[in-house]
């Protein structure tokens, strides 16, 4: 098993932000409805496949990515014709400056953007230090004259701007650089976990839901709404967390090191019979893991607390650099967390479940 770079490729390329997720939705439907016995949606624009068991009384599983990266939204366009954003998700205003994106009008021209930097010329003189400057003061720039060339092209507020970049593969062939890693993998997971069950032929003891989430990257907000619709008893967020092995070499996540365990966000606390079914799972299944505590949520937190309350956690992997044009990633990692995946699916028959759950 090896994820092929084609694929990669293809994934990370789509550009999908938190609420215009559309592109990807098309993009998992065509990938997954081969693959199921039905395809549903939620109001938002979540996207799920089911494959029923026979078995009545058999648990609900559901896995989910999701499909929105950061971006920007238009906020406002000065009379000079360039533009002033609010970010989509997170972002470190130092990633911004120097970049080139996507708008997307609305006639449905796909409009080349770029952020502006002050060049050095312009800066000699200057007395004191430039502050970091805040996500709402970045100038980002069309080309347009003023104001009304760029309405004329479509161009108004409300309009998503989203980053623009190649991907492309590392020198050892080990690694790739991409955006939307965060959360490409999830949605990647899923459509390759239901290409291995449908090629397999093999018939899970449970009714799988698997599919993504919306606007993640805004509040959890899909994940509210999906588990609300399909019940789950159990619920696996795929995501991609940040790496931190550049930065302090003792630090959780580091590449190439296997897929991670997460046993605690400030949105969720991995729960002590789930943690023991995801280590003797890998364990048994000779999989690579490693422990992660993490500063940031996954749709896990918001997926646990649903209901009377849903056994949820992550299966992830790290990648250095996220929410910016230019991510780096392990491909080894990946088949890493697939395996994983794959294992613990045919493995969530009722009586596991119910372990699981504290019944």
């Amino acid at each position: 098993m090896t994820i092929t770079f084609d694929k990669i490729k293809e994934i990370t390329e789509i550009q999908a932000t938190s609420g215009f997720e559309h592109p990807m939705r098309d993009f998992m439907r065509e990938k997954i409805t081969p693959l199921v016995d039905e395809v549903e949606t939620d109001g938002l624009g979540g996207i799920f496949g089911i494959k029923h068991c026979a078995d009545t009384t058999a648990p609900r599983i559901m896995v989910a990515g999701h499909m929105d990266e950061v971006g920007f939204m238009v906020s406002a366009i000065k009379a000079d014709g360039t533009l002033r954003v609010v970010a989509l998700g997170g972002w470190n205003p130092l990633v911004i400056s120097a970049q080139r994106f996507t708008l997307l009008a609305r006639n449905g021209a796909e409009i080349p953007v770029i952020t502006g930097g002050i060049p050095p010329h312009l800066m000699r003189g200057a007395s004191g230090t430039p502050s970091l400057p805040k996500v709402e003061d970045v100038i980002f720039d069309a080309g347009f004259a003023n104001k009304t060339e760029a309405e004329s092209f479509g161009v108004h507020p409300g309009a998503v701007i989203i980053p623009k970049t190649e991907t492309i593969l590392t020198a050892n062939q080990k690694n790739v650089i991409s955006k939307a890693w965060d959360n490409r993998y999830g949605c990647l997971m899923v459509t390759e976990l239901l290409a291995y069950l449908s090629h397999q032929k093999i018939e899970l003891p449970n009714t799988l839901i698997a599919g993504a989430n919306v606007q993640e990257e805004v509040g959890l907000r899909g994940a509210h709404v999906s588990t609300s619709k399909f019940e789950p008893d159990l619920f696996f967020a795929v995501d991609c967390s940040p790496a931190q092995d550049t930065f302090d070499a003792n630090a959780d996540g580091r590449i190439g090191n296997g897929t991670l365990i997460r046993v605690f966000d400030p949105g969720h606390i991995l729960l002590p019979t789930m943690r023991d079914f995801l280590l003797d799972t890998a364990e048994s299944a000779g999989i690579n893991y490693q422990y992660y505590v993490s500063k940031g949520g996954t749709d896990a937190g918001a997926a646990h607390l649903k209901s009377t309350g849903i056994p949820s956690t992550t299966i992830g992997v790290c990648a250095r650099y996220i929410h910016s044009h230019q991510t780096l990633f392990s491909l080894e990692d990946f088949d890493t967390a697939q395996a994983f995946l794959r294992e613990i699916v045919v493995k969530l028959d009722r009586s596991t479940v119910d372990l699981i759950r504290g019944n």
